[in-house]
């Protein structure tokens, strides 16, 4: 059975005075390790956002004409775009929609029946145009190469 020490109140009334002495003098010498003025927190930012200790050169700014700045999507016919192919993955005539796989990326496209043609079966493989529909990309102006 292990020995249980037993302290008095005097005794460790003792270990927090010797604690706080302790904590006390971490902190003076703390103090008295290095003096730190307020030009040594400085930090300088340069126009990249890198920190410097030391202020730089400040170029002379050059003016933009915010006219010739253009905030925008490309019109849809400035897109060229181009006809992929790919494979059905996935297809259900009673619900109309399925998915195609990209035969290049590898990425999976919804696509509506309205979009593809009646005879469309999963295995086909087909190309397609790629075109950003209500809830992302969609594959449409679907066409069969070949059947499966």
């Amino acid at each position: 059975m292990a020995k249980r020490i037993t302290t008095g109140k005097r005794d460790r009334e003792k270990l927090k005075e010797q604690k706080r002495q302790e904590k006390q003098k971490r902190k003076d010498e703390r103090k008295s390790g290095g003096t730190s003025s307020f030009e040594d927190m400085i930090a300088y930012v340069d126009e990249n956002g890198i920190l410097h200790t030391t202020p730089q050169d400040v170029k002379p700014k050059t003016e933009i004409d915010v006219s010739q700045i253009e905030i925008s999507t490309p019109k849809q016919e400035e897109m060229e775009i181009l006809p992929s192919t790919g494979r059905v993955e996935y297809f259900t005539a009673s619900k109309g929609y399925g998915f195609i796989k990209d035969a290049d990326s590898g990425e999976k496209y919804f696509f509506h029946i309205s979009s593809a043609p009646d005879t469309i079966a999963e295995g086909d493989k087909v190309t397609f145009e790629i075109e950003r529909g209500t809830r992302g990309l969609a594959a449409v102006r679907i066409s069969i190469i070949n059947k499966q």
